[in-house]
Formats: C-alpha cells, sequence, structure tokens
C-alpha cells in the first residue's frame, strides 16, 4: 500500500506521467512570455499611479508560475530525483516572483527611479526552462550525449 493512495489518485498519475515533462515545458514558456507582458504592465500603471498602490499581479503570469510548481509536485511522484529538481527550480521561480514584485513597489514608490526589469525571476525562469527541456526532449541529444559520456 502507498502512502500518498488517498492523496493523489495513483493509477491517474501513472497514466499521465510520459507527458508531464512536456506540460512543464509549456508552463515554462509560457511564464517567461507571462512575465514579459506582466512587466509590461507594470511600467503602464506605473505611469498612471502616483504611488505602489497602482501595481497589481496579473493573474495569467500568477497561475502560470502556481500551476509550474504543482505539476513540478506531482512529477515528483513518478520520478523522484528529476522531479526534486525541478520542484526546486519551480520553488526559486515562484519566491523570486514575489522578490521582483516586491522591488517594483519598492521602485513605484520612490518615483526617482525608473521600473527596472526582472532579471533574476528571467534567470530563475531560464533554469527552469533550460531543465524543462532537458528532461523533456532529450532524446534529441541523447546520442551525443551517450557518445561522450
Amino acid at each position: 500500500m502507498h502512502l500518498l493512495q488517498f492523496a493523489v489518485p495513483l493509477d491517474a498519475l501513472a497514466a499521465v506521467a510520459p507527458v508531464l515533462t512536456y506540460i512543464i515545458l509549456g508552463l515554462a514558456v509560457i511564464n517567461l512570455l507571462t512575465r514579459i507582458v506582466q512587466h509590461r504592465f507594470h511600467l503602464k500603471q506605473a505611469k498612471v499611479s502616483d504611488d505602489d498602490e497602482g501595481l497589481d499581479r496579473w493573474l495569467p503570469h500568477t497561475a502560470t508560475t502556481l500551476g509550474l510548481v504543482l505539476v513540478s509536485f506531482l512529477y515528483m511522484i513518478p520520478h523522484p530525483h528529476a522531479g526534486m529538481v525541478m520542484s526546486v527550480l519551480a520553488l526559486g521561480v515562484l519566491f523570486t516572483d514575489f522578490f521582483e514584485y516586491e522591488s517594483r513597489l519598492v521602485e513605484a514608490r520612490s518615483k526617482s527611479k525608473q521600473l527596472g526589469r526582472p532579471i533574476a525571476a528571467v534567470g530563475a525562469s531560464a533554469f527552469m526552462f533550460l531543465y524543462a527541456a532537458y528532461q523533456s526532449v532529450f532524446f534529441v541529444i541523447e546520442p551525443v550525449w551517450n557518445s561522450i559520456v
């Protein structure tokens, strides 16, 4: 008897386990795209408002980040090692999103500075994308990888 059989339907998860990496890769790409759009919204909102109260989180970006974390946790069940790495990277994206948003609020409050680009969050998302691409499309580089290793 599995410990998680009541929390997660393991048979249903086993059926979708081969496509979880592709779902994570898709969410990572969508997360990068929504990050660009969210930054543009923040720039527009900062020009319109006088304080940081005008800046809002963009719901699609928040949803893709949370989806990335949840799917990476699900990926940890069938593939513990790769899932753990994926989950740590997804949590890194979540935390950098949180702190980048807070730094945008500080920059909007000061008004002496222009809103900066979310460099740390882009870096965390890029690492997440690269590892998700490595896990999902490894078959492309597998012949070269096996000849070297």
